[in-house]
C-alpha cells in the first residue's frame, strides 16, 4: 500500500514551500491538491465574495475520500482540475498513477476522519493570520483573476470564520505542527531527518 503525507494549514500557510521541501528527500511521489476537488459553482452572477469557499461542504467530499482511498491501494485516479478563474470545474481530468508516496496537501484534509485515518502522516502548518492573508491577497489577484476589493469581502465573510470553526481545530491530529511552515529551518531540518531515516526504512511509518 501506499502510504500518504498529509499537509494542511490556513490558506497561504506555506504548504507548497513544506511540499518543495519534502521533494527534496522523497524524489518520487505524486502530489493531489484538495483544491482540485471544490465543487463546480458555475458562472457567477452574483457577488463572488458570497460564495463560501471555506466551509467542508465546498468540497466534493466523497470523490476526495474515494481517490485517496485508491491511491493508497496503488490504484489509479482521473483527478479533476478546478478552474479557479471560473471557479468551475474543467471537463478534463489528469491520470494519477500512485506511487510509492502519496502527498496531499489542503486547507481541511483533517476535517473528516475517514479522510484522517488514510494518512499516514500528518503535518499542520501554522503561520500568523496577517502573514496568510498578505501571501493570499498576492496570489488571488496575480493568479487568480481578483481585485482587491473582492479578496478583502472574501477574507472578512467566510475566510477568517472558515480558519477558526474549521481549520486551526485541526492541528490536534497533526503529528508534526511547523509554525511559519517553510521559513522555520529548524523544523525543516527535523523534518528532513525524519523523512531521510522514512526513505532509508521503506517508508515504513506505521
Amino acid at each position: 500500500m501506499a502510504k500518504i503525507i498529509g499537509i494542511s494549514g490556513g490558506s497561504g500557510s506555506g504548504k507548497t514551500t513544506v511540499v518543495s521541501k519534502i521533494s527534496e528527500f522523497i524524489p518520487e511521489f505524486v502530489l493531489i491538491s484538495q483544491d482540485n476537488y471544490y465543487k463546480s459553482v458555475g458562472d457567477y452572477e452574483h457577488e463572488f465574495s458570497k460564495v463560501n469557499f471555506d466551509h467542508p461542504d465546498a468540497f466534493d467530499n466523497n470523490l476526495f475520500y474515494e481517490h485517496l482511498k485508491n491511491l493508497k491501494k496503488n490504484n489509479p485516479i482521473d483527478m479533476p482540475l478546478y478552474d479557479f478563474i471560473n471557479h468551475k470545474r474543467q471537463l478534463k481530468t489528469v491520470l494519477v498513477v500512485p506511487t510509492p508516496v502519496v502527498i496531499v496537501e489542503g486547507i481541511m484534509i483533517f476535517v473528516e476522519e475517514r479522510v484522517r485515518n488514510l494518512i499516514d502522516l500528518k503535518i499542520y502548518i501554522d503561520t500568523p493570520n496577517d502573514i496568510r492573508f498578505i501571501r493570499r491577497l498576492r496570489r488571488d489577484i496575480s493568479k487568480r483573476g481578483r481585485t482587491l476589493e473582492s479578496v478583502i469581502d472574501q477574507y472578512l465573510n467566510t475566510t477568517r470564520w472558515g480558519y477558526y470553526r474549521f481549520i486551526e481545530p485541526t492541528k490536534e491530529y497533526a503529528d508534526l505542527i511547523i509554525p511559519e511552515g517553510g521559513h522555520n529551518d529548524k523544523a525543516l531540518y527535523v523534518l528532513s531527518t525524519f523523512l531521510k531515516s522514512l526513505s532509508k526504512e521503506g517508508l515504513d511509518f506505521i
